[in-house]
Protein backbone atom coordinates (compact mmCIF):
# COMPACT_ATOMS: atom_id res chain seq x y z
CA UNK A 1 0.00 0.00 0.00
CA UNK A 2 1.40 3.53 -1.07
CA UNK A 3 0.05 6.56 0.92
CA UNK A 4 -1.75 7.53 -2.00
CA UNK A 5 -3.77 4.31 -1.29
CA UNK A 6 -4.01 5.27 2.54
CA UNK A 7 -6.63 7.77 1.46
CA UNK A 8 -8.23 7.01 -2.00
CA UNK A 9 -9.54 3.93 -2.54
CA UNK A 10 -11.12 2.53 -6.16
CA UNK A 11 -14.36 4.39 -5.06
CA UNK A 12 -13.14 7.58 -3.91
CA UNK A 13 -11.99 9.30 -0.82
CA UNK A 14 -11.39 7.30 2.16
CA UNK A 15 -12.96 10.14 3.95
CA UNK A 16 -12.20 8.56 7.67
CA UNK A 17 -8.91 9.07 6.79
CA UNK A 18 -8.71 12.15 5.22
CA UNK A 19 -10.31 13.49 8.26
CA UNK A 20 -7.83 12.12 10.41
CA UNK A 21 -4.93 13.24 8.53
CA UNK A 22 -5.75 16.80 8.38
CA UNK A 23 -6.55 16.56 12.03
CA UNK A 24 -3.38 15.48 12.48
CA UNK A 25 -1.57 17.89 10.47
CA UNK A 26 -3.73 20.85 12.38
CA UNK A 27 -2.48 19.43 15.56
CA UNK A 28 0.73 19.37 14.62
CA UNK A 29 1.18 22.22 13.71
CA UNK A 30 -0.24 23.82 16.46
CA UNK A 31 1.39 22.35 18.99
CA UNK A 32 4.42 23.17 16.50
CA UNK A 33 4.10 27.06 16.61
CA UNK A 34 2.81 27.24 20.16
CA UNK A 35 6.23 25.64 21.45
CA UNK A 36 8.59 27.30 19.29
CA UNK A 37 7.61 30.65 19.84
CA UNK A 38 6.81 33.42 22.95
CA UNK A 39 4.99 35.72 24.10
CA UNK A 40 7.67 37.60 25.83
CA UNK A 41 8.03 41.26 25.68
CA UNK A 42 11.38 41.64 24.34
CA UNK A 43 11.79 37.82 23.94
CA UNK A 44 14.11 36.71 20.72
CA UNK A 45 11.23 34.30 19.81
CA UNK A 46 8.32 36.47 20.21
CA UNK A 47 6.95 37.15 16.51
CA UNK A 48 4.73 40.01 17.82
CA UNK A 49 5.14 43.44 17.63
CA UNK A 50 6.92 43.81 20.73
CA UNK A 51 9.28 40.81 20.13
CA UNK A 52 12.98 40.88 19.51
CA UNK A 53 12.58 37.28 16.74
CA UNK A 54 13.73 40.37 13.94
CA UNK A 55 16.92 41.07 15.54
CA UNK A 56 17.43 37.63 16.52
CA UNK A 57 17.21 36.75 12.71
CA UNK A 58 19.22 39.70 11.89
CA UNK A 59 22.11 38.65 13.98
CA UNK A 60 21.52 34.87 12.85
CA UNK A 61 21.78 35.83 9.05
CA UNK A 62 25.08 38.22 9.63
CA UNK A 63 27.79 36.57 7.88
CA UNK A 64 30.70 37.52 10.07
CA UNK A 65 28.79 36.68 13.70
CA UNK A 66 27.44 34.18 15.30
CA UNK A 67 24.34 34.26 17.85
CA UNK A 68 23.84 32.39 20.48
CA UNK A 69 21.11 32.21 22.96
CA UNK A 70 22.39 32.26 26.95
CA UNK A 71 19.88 30.42 29.80
CA UNK A 72 23.06 30.26 32.15
CA UNK A 73 25.46 33.14 32.97
CA UNK A 74 28.42 30.20 33.42
CA UNK A 75 28.39 30.59 29.16
CA UNK A 76 30.07 33.53 29.91
CA UNK A 77 33.07 32.11 31.19
CA UNK A 78 33.41 29.74 28.30
CA UNK A 79 33.52 32.16 25.36
CA UNK A 80 36.49 34.42 24.33
CA UNK A 81 35.72 37.62 25.83
CA UNK A 82 37.81 39.79 23.30
CA UNK A 83 35.81 38.46 20.18
CA UNK A 84 32.53 38.27 22.16
CA UNK A 85 29.65 41.02 22.48
CA UNK A 86 26.56 40.07 25.09
CA UNK A 87 23.41 41.35 24.84
CA UNK A 88 20.89 41.85 27.91
CA UNK A 89 17.75 43.31 27.07
CA UNK A 90 15.25 44.87 29.77
CA UNK A 91 15.99 41.60 32.32
CA UNK A 92 12.89 40.47 34.17
CA UNK A 93 14.91 39.53 37.47
CA UNK A 94 17.81 40.81 39.10
CA UNK A 95 21.62 39.48 38.64
CA UNK A 96 22.98 37.90 41.87
CA UNK A 97 25.77 36.14 43.36
CA UNK A 98 27.36 33.53 40.91
CA UNK A 99 25.05 35.45 38.19
CA UNK A 100 27.05 38.89 38.30
CA UNK A 101 30.49 37.04 39.34
CA UNK A 102 30.09 35.75 35.67
CA UNK A 103 28.99 38.74 33.93
CA UNK A 104 31.56 40.95 35.99
CA UNK A 105 34.69 38.89 34.72
CA UNK A 106 33.69 38.35 31.10
CA UNK A 107 33.31 42.26 31.06
CA UNK A 108 37.14 42.95 33.16
CA UNK A 109 38.63 39.85 31.02
CA UNK A 110 37.81 41.94 27.29
CA UNK A 111 34.48 41.44 26.61
CA UNK A 112 31.69 43.92 25.44
CA UNK A 113 28.31 44.19 27.28
CA UNK A 114 25.37 46.10 26.17
CA UNK A 115 22.31 46.52 28.48
CA UNK A 116 19.09 47.79 27.19
CA UNK A 117 17.03 49.08 29.88
CA UNK A 118 14.67 52.03 30.80
CA UNK A 119 12.63 51.65 33.55
CA UNK A 120 13.56 47.72 35.08
CA UNK A 121 15.68 47.75 38.21
CA UNK A 122 17.18 44.49 36.92
CA UNK A 123 19.36 46.03 34.30
CA UNK A 124 20.20 49.31 36.27
CA UNK A 125 21.55 46.82 38.92
CA UNK A 126 23.87 44.67 36.70
CA UNK A 127 25.39 48.04 35.17
CA UNK A 128 26.46 49.25 38.51
CA UNK A 129 27.67 45.33 39.46
CA UNK A 130 30.03 45.15 36.83
CA UNK A 131 31.51 48.47 37.36
CA UNK A 132 30.04 50.52 35.00
CA UNK A 133 29.67 54.69 35.99
CA UNK A 134 26.13 55.19 33.93
CA UNK A 135 22.89 54.73 34.78
CA UNK A 136 19.51 55.04 33.38
CA UNK A 137 17.48 57.89 35.19
CA UNK A 138 14.20 55.83 34.90
CA UNK A 139 12.05 58.97 34.08
CA UNK A 140 9.75 58.93 30.47
CA UNK A 141 12.05 60.64 28.20
CA UNK A 142 9.22 63.43 26.07
CA UNK A 143 10.34 66.05 23.00
CA UNK A 144 7.09 68.09 21.32
CA UNK A 145 9.05 68.96 18.69
CA UNK A 146 11.25 66.01 17.67
CA UNK A 147 9.31 62.56 17.55
CA UNK A 148 7.73 59.91 15.51
CA UNK A 149 4.19 59.65 16.09
CA UNK A 150 4.25 60.75 19.70
CA UNK A 151 6.07 63.15 22.16
CA UNK A 152 6.85 59.86 23.76
CA UNK A 153 8.74 58.66 20.71
CA UNK A 154 11.41 61.17 20.78
CA UNK A 155 14.29 60.94 17.97
CA UNK A 156 17.32 61.44 19.37
CA UNK A 157 19.61 63.05 16.63
CA UNK A 158 22.75 63.74 18.67
CA UNK A 159 24.96 61.12 17.49
CA UNK A 160 28.62 61.62 18.16
CA UNK A 161 31.86 60.58 15.87
CA UNK A 162 32.76 57.03 17.15
CA UNK A 163 33.12 53.97 15.40
CA UNK A 164 29.95 52.59 17.11
CA UNK A 165 27.86 55.08 15.50
CA UNK A 166 29.19 55.03 11.90
CA UNK A 167 26.08 55.23 9.52
CA UNK A 168 24.13 56.17 12.47
CA UNK A 169 22.45 59.44 11.94
CA UNK A 170 19.22 58.86 14.48
CA UNK A 171 17.66 56.80 17.10
CA UNK A 172 13.76 56.29 16.30
CA UNK A 173 12.78 55.92 20.56
CA UNK A 174 10.01 54.61 22.04
CA UNK A 175 8.79 55.07 25.93
CA UNK A 176 12.41 55.79 26.12
CA UNK A 177 14.48 57.30 29.30
CA UNK A 178 17.82 59.43 29.46
CA UNK A 179 21.14 57.89 30.65
CA UNK A 180 23.30 59.71 33.41
CA UNK A 181 26.36 59.43 31.92
CA UNK A 182 28.86 59.83 34.62
CA UNK A 183 32.59 59.36 33.12
CA UNK A 184 31.02 57.21 29.70
CA UNK A 185 30.98 58.61 26.78
CA UNK A 186 27.78 59.78 24.99
CA UNK A 187 27.20 58.36 21.52
CA UNK A 188 23.18 59.53 20.86
CA UNK A 189 21.55 62.64 22.63
CA UNK A 190 18.22 63.96 22.19
CA UNK A 191 17.45 67.15 20.81
CA UNK A 192 17.50 70.08 22.75
CA UNK A 193 13.69 70.33 23.55
CA UNK A 194 13.67 66.89 24.95
CA UNK A 195 12.43 66.87 29.14
CA UNK A 196 11.66 64.22 31.46
CA UNK A 197 8.21 63.15 33.31
CA UNK A 198 6.70 60.35 35.72
CA UNK A 199 4.47 59.47 33.27
CA UNK A 200 2.72 59.47 29.05
CA UNK A 201 0.13 61.54 30.75
CA UNK A 202 2.15 64.73 31.61
CA UNK A 203 3.10 66.87 29.21
CA UNK A 204 6.18 70.17 29.89
CA UNK A 205 5.54 72.49 32.44
CA UNK A 206 7.98 75.29 33.56
CA UNK A 207 9.29 73.16 35.96
CA UNK A 208 10.98 71.08 33.49
CA UNK A 209 14.15 70.94 32.16
CA UNK A 210 14.72 71.30 28.31
CA UNK A 211 18.11 69.40 27.44
CA UNK A 212 19.76 67.31 24.83
CA UNK A 213 19.51 64.19 27.08
CA UNK A 214 22.28 61.30 27.00
CA UNK A 215 20.33 58.10 25.10
CA UNK A 216 22.98 55.56 24.58
CA UNK A 217 26.73 55.89 26.41
CA UNK A 218 29.61 53.32 25.98
CA UNK A 219 33.01 53.15 28.47
CA UNK A 220 35.60 51.07 29.15
CA UNK A 221 35.68 48.78 32.60
CA UNK A 222 38.78 47.11 33.15
CA UNK A 223 40.27 45.34 29.68
CA UNK A 224 36.09 45.49 28.40
CA UNK A 225 33.33 47.88 27.56
CA UNK A 226 29.69 48.26 28.47
CA UNK A 227 27.34 49.83 26.16
CA UNK A 228 24.58 51.54 27.94
CA UNK A 229 20.68 52.34 25.72
CA UNK A 230 18.34 54.09 27.51
CA UNK A 231 15.26 52.21 25.41
CA UNK A 232 15.32 48.30 24.94
CA UNK A 233 12.38 48.92 22.56
CA UNK A 234 15.01 50.21 19.99
CA UNK A 235 15.48 46.37 19.37
CA UNK A 236 11.52 44.98 19.02
CA UNK A 237 9.87 44.24 15.65
CA UNK A 238 8.16 47.25 15.42
CA UNK A 239 10.53 49.57 15.96
CA UNK A 240 13.83 47.89 14.55
CA UNK A 241 13.76 49.03 11.07
CA UNK A 242 13.28 52.35 12.24
CA UNK A 243 15.87 54.93 11.40
CA UNK A 244 18.77 53.90 12.32
CA UNK A 245 17.99 51.74 14.96
CA UNK A 246 19.11 48.37 12.77
CA UNK A 247 21.70 50.13 11.64
CA UNK A 248 23.20 51.19 15.35
CA UNK A 249 21.95 47.76 16.83
CA UNK A 250 24.36 46.25 13.93
CA UNK A 251 27.16 48.29 14.87
CA UNK A 252 26.92 47.19 18.16
CA UNK A 253 26.70 43.26 17.88
CA UNK A 254 29.51 43.43 15.22
CA UNK A 255 32.14 44.14 17.42
CA UNK A 256 32.77 40.48 18.08
CA UNK A 257 32.98 37.19 16.49
CA UNK A 258 30.02 35.83 18.38
CA UNK A 259 26.73 37.67 20.08
CA UNK A 260 25.41 35.84 23.38
CA UNK A 261 21.63 36.95 23.43
CA UNK A 262 21.35 36.50 27.37
CA UNK A 263 18.03 35.80 28.64
CA UNK A 264 19.00 33.97 31.71
CA UNK A 265 16.97 36.56 33.41
CA UNK A 266 13.89 36.86 31.51
CA UNK A 267 10.63 34.67 31.16
CA UNK A 268 10.96 31.31 30.23
CA UNK A 269 11.91 30.29 26.58
CA UNK A 270 9.37 28.26 24.28
CA UNK A 271 9.70 24.58 25.32
CA UNK A 272 10.55 23.50 21.82
CA UNK A 273 13.65 26.05 22.00
CA UNK A 274 14.45 24.84 25.68
CA UNK A 275 15.00 21.40 24.36
CA UNK A 276 17.06 22.54 21.24
CA UNK A 277 19.20 24.25 23.64
CA UNK A 278 19.56 21.81 26.32
CA UNK A 279 20.56 19.08 23.32
CA UNK A 280 22.78 21.64 22.12
CA UNK A 281 24.64 22.43 25.10
CA UNK A 282 24.69 18.49 26.28
CA UNK A 283 26.54 15.26 25.01
CA UNK A 284 24.80 12.76 26.66
CA UNK A 285 21.37 14.73 25.36
CA UNK A 286 22.49 14.51 22.37
CA UNK A 287 24.00 10.75 22.26
CA UNK A 288 20.65 9.76 23.93
CA UNK A 289 18.83 11.32 20.95
CA UNK A 290 21.25 9.42 18.23
CA UNK A 291 19.89 6.37 20.16
CA UNK A 292 16.84 6.91 19.86
CA UNK A 293 16.48 7.51 16.28
CA UNK A 294 18.82 4.47 15.69
CA UNK A 295 16.15 2.25 17.64
CA UNK A 296 13.28 4.13 16.32
CA UNK A 297 14.73 3.06 12.59
CA UNK A 298 15.17 -0.40 13.43
CA UNK A 299 11.36 -0.81 14.84
CA UNK A 300 9.92 0.49 11.69
CA UNK A 301 12.03 -1.85 9.37
CA UNK A 302 10.95 -4.64 11.64
CA UNK A 303 7.18 -3.46 12.08
CA UNK A 304 5.87 -1.83 8.86
CA UNK A 305 3.96 1.63 9.40
CA UNK A 306 1.14 -0.17 6.64
CA UNK A 307 0.07 -3.25 8.92
CA UNK A 308 -0.73 -0.42 11.77
CA UNK A 309 -2.32 1.43 9.80
CA UNK A 310 -4.44 -1.47 8.57
CA UNK A 311 -5.52 -2.50 12.01
CA UNK A 312 -6.22 1.22 12.95
CA UNK A 313 -8.48 1.79 9.91
CA UNK A 314 -10.17 -1.56 10.98
CA UNK A 315 -11.75 -0.05 13.81
CA UNK A 316 -12.74 2.83 12.08
CA UNK A 317 -16.94 3.40 11.94
CA UNK A 318 -18.33 0.54 8.82
CA UNK A 319 -19.88 2.71 6.05
CA UNK A 320 -20.17 2.29 2.00
CA UNK A 321 -16.96 4.69 1.94
CA UNK A 322 -15.03 3.17 4.33
CA UNK A 323 -11.38 1.36 4.45
CA UNK A 324 -12.27 -1.29 6.73
CA UNK A 325 -15.28 -2.44 4.49
CA UNK A 326 -12.85 -2.11 1.24
CA UNK A 327 -10.39 -4.18 2.94
CA UNK A 328 -12.66 -6.62 4.40
CA UNK A 329 -14.30 -7.20 0.99
CA UNK A 330 -10.87 -7.71 -0.86
CA UNK A 331 -9.60 -10.22 2.53
CA UNK A 332 -12.95 -11.74 1.70
CA UNK A 333 -12.16 -12.55 -1.96
CA UNK A 334 -8.39 -12.75 -1.93
CA UNK A 335 -7.89 -16.03 0.51
CA UNK A 336 -11.16 -18.14 -0.61
CA UNK A 337 -10.61 -20.64 -2.64
CA UNK A 338 -11.73 -21.72 -6.26
CA UNK A 339 -14.65 -23.64 -5.00
CA UNK A 340 -15.75 -20.54 -2.33
CA UNK A 341 -15.00 -18.51 -4.66
CA UNK A 342 -17.33 -20.11 -7.31
CA UNK A 343 -20.20 -20.82 -4.44
CA UNK A 344 -19.64 -17.00 -3.68
CA UNK A 345 -20.71 -15.89 -6.89
CA UNK A 346 -23.30 -18.28 -7.68
CA UNK A 347 -25.35 -16.82 -4.42
CA UNK A 348 -24.68 -13.68 -5.19
CA UNK A 349 -24.93 -13.30 -9.06
CA UNK A 350 -27.62 -16.09 -9.49
CA UNK A 351 -28.63 -14.63 -13.14
CA UNK A 352 -24.61 -15.82 -14.23
CA UNK A 353 -23.68 -18.69 -15.89
CA UNK A 354 -21.48 -21.07 -15.34
CA UNK A 355 -18.85 -19.83 -17.88
CA UNK A 356 -19.02 -16.50 -16.68
CA UNK A 357 -18.18 -17.33 -12.88
CA UNK A 358 -14.91 -19.18 -14.19
CA UNK A 359 -13.70 -16.01 -16.02
CA UNK A 360 -14.27 -14.03 -13.07
CA UNK A 361 -12.78 -16.69 -10.96
CA UNK A 362 -9.70 -16.94 -13.36
CA UNK A 363 -9.34 -12.74 -13.12
CA UNK A 364 -9.62 -12.59 -9.46
CA UNK A 365 -6.56 -15.11 -9.37
CA UNK A 366 -3.95 -13.00 -11.97
CA UNK A 367 -1.32 -11.26 -9.62
CA UNK A 368 -1.78 -7.96 -8.71
CA UNK A 369 -5.62 -8.03 -9.41
CA UNK A 370 -7.98 -6.07 -7.33
CA UNK A 371 -10.66 -6.45 -9.35
CA UNK A 372 -14.42 -5.48 -7.37
CA UNK A 373 -16.42 -8.76 -7.29
CA UNK A 374 -19.56 -6.95 -9.28
CA UNK A 375 -17.59 -6.68 -12.57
Amino acid sequence: MNPRSWVWGRDGPRWPVVVLVLLSCAVVVAVGVAGATSTTSFGPFNPSWDGASDLRNQVDEAPAVEGELVTETSRYSEVDPDDTVAIVIAPDKPYQGADIAHVRQFVEDGGTLVVMENFGPGGEQLIADVGADAQPNGGLLKDDLNYYQAPAMPVAAGVENHTLTTGVDQLTLNYATAIQPGNATVLIRTSEFAYLVDNDSQGVDDADELSAYPVATVETVENGSVVVVGDPSISINAMVDQPDNGVFLERLYTQGDTVLFDVSHNEQLPVLTQAVVLIRGSAPAQVLIGLVGVAGVWLLSRRPIESALRRFVAHLPAGPWSPAVSTRRHHSTSVMSDDGRAEYLRRRHPEWDEERIQRVIKALNRPGTERDDNE
